[in-house]
């Protein structure tokens, strides 16, 4: 006798727009690897663009493709998230961010009825985000007391690192906070890793990427790099674009390193520089999960992150897939495994071993248990920080 046929549950994800930022990368891997049989994803943009638009079916993504950034863009955005939802008629809706939590927040609580089930997605640490949003204390002060607001209004709060899911089950008594690490596609990964680079370097290369911007610590990488000695016959390329570039530039010209410093812009294909870096560098202030890290693993770079809140330092075991220092001593961590080739071959080979934690169908399986309503999502195996006490 046949199985009775169950539909698909509905889930509609919420962004900003699909830059190409690890949440949207995210939200790509999650359409693209869930079973269609079990959940039926579409997406509700703020704003319809971004360059992984033309990567997902047109009929999946609602959104105005007219809104800017302003104020009055910003205060339109749940009336128009209310307008998608009731068009979609989702059975569960996540957020991603803290201004997208913020209009959904905004978005249900205007909306007659039933509500769909809310899972608000925390992907940074979020205080570090508030306090490098304003200096003004009683806006920092309101922005927390919102944030708290929002996580007792969801039915979840959903985490991307363990010490981060731990933080915000603390701020926010009696909500019900779930772990589960962002998905990697591999399987692409791989095969992208292999192509030739748009240019031929002249000289081995240390590698950082992510946005141009404080949280991603550049200039502390920048500044390692020129009190590092054992760098010297490597060039720093750095993958990125963003609004502190002519500042980086200036700061590695002020270092005598100007010439050695090179930064590539925004690079379709990461991968491939990845994948022929003597070392990857992840200097960033704060962290949520760095997706470039475990990507980093996967294409076989050892890799040197910073001793930050939150994920790096749980997605890297020190001295075993990668190395963990703090953020003054990153000049003498890229010294010691720039020096010593045996070391990180060990670590770029457990590396290897260690992103296939974060391989999209296991990932995206934890996603499906927590849309369809299991009562838990386990975290990714054997995911721990490195212990403080080893960090150098």
């Amino acid at each position: 006798m046949n199985a009775p046929f169950t539909a698909p549950t509905r889930v509609l994800l919420a962004l900003g727009s699909l830059e190409g930022g690890g949440a949207e990368r995210v939200a790509l891997n999650l359409v693209r690897g869930c079973d269609a049989r079990r959940l039926d994803l579409s997406l509700a943009l703020l704003r319809r663009d971004g360059a992984y638009l033309s990567d997902i079916e047109p009929e999946r993504i609602m959104g105005p493709t007219h809104r800017g950034r302003g104020l009055m863009d910003a205060l339109c955005a749940p009336r128009d998230l209310a307008g998608m939802i009731a068009a979609a008629r989702p059975e569960v809706v996540m957020s991603f961010g803290l201004g997208v939590n913020l209009a959904v927040w905004a978005a249900l609580a205007a909306s007659p009825g039933p509500r769909p089930y809310w899972i608000c997605r925390e992907d940074s640490n979020i205080w570090a985000e508030i306090d490098n949003l304003t200096a003004s204390g009683p806006v920092r002060t309101l922005l927390r007391t919102l944030v708290r607001r929002i996580h007792r209004r969801a039915d979840c709060v959903l985490a991307v690192a363990e010490d981060l899911g731990a933080r915000l089950a603390r701020e926010t008594p009696g909500a019900t906070t779930r772990v589960v690490h962002n998905p990697i596609d591999l399987d692409t990964i791989a095969e992208a890793a292999g192509r030739a680079l748009p240019e031929t370097p002249t000289r081995p290369f240390i590698a950082a990427a992510g946005r141009l911007v404080r949280q991603k610590g550049f200039d502390l990488l920048i500044d390692a790099y020129a009190h590092c000695p054992e760098g010297r016959g490597f060039d720093l390329v750095i993958l990125g674009e963003g609004p502190l570039e002519a500042d980086l530039k200036r700061q590695a010209k002020a270092l005598g390193v100007d010439a050695a410093v090179r930064f590539v812009g925004f690079q379709a294909n990461p991968w491939a520089w990845l994948a022929r870096a003597r070392l990857f560098v992840l200097p960033s202030r704060w962290e949520g999960f760095g997706n470039v890290v475990a990507e980093a693993m996967a294409c076989g770079a050892p890799v040197l992150v910073s001793d930050c809140d939150f994920g790096p330092r749980e997605q890297v075991v020190h001295g075993v897939s990668g190395w963990v220092a703090r953020p003054d001593a990153l000049a003498a961590a890229m010294g010691r495994l720039l020096s010593d080739a045996a070391l990180s071959e060990r670590l770029a080979e457990a590396g290897r071993t260690r992103a296939q934690d974060f391989a999209v169908p296991t990932v995206v399986e934890a996603y499906t248990r927590l849309f369809l309503g299991r009562p838990a999502v386990e975290p990714t195996p054997a995911l721990r920080p490195s212990p403080v006490a080893a960090v150098s």
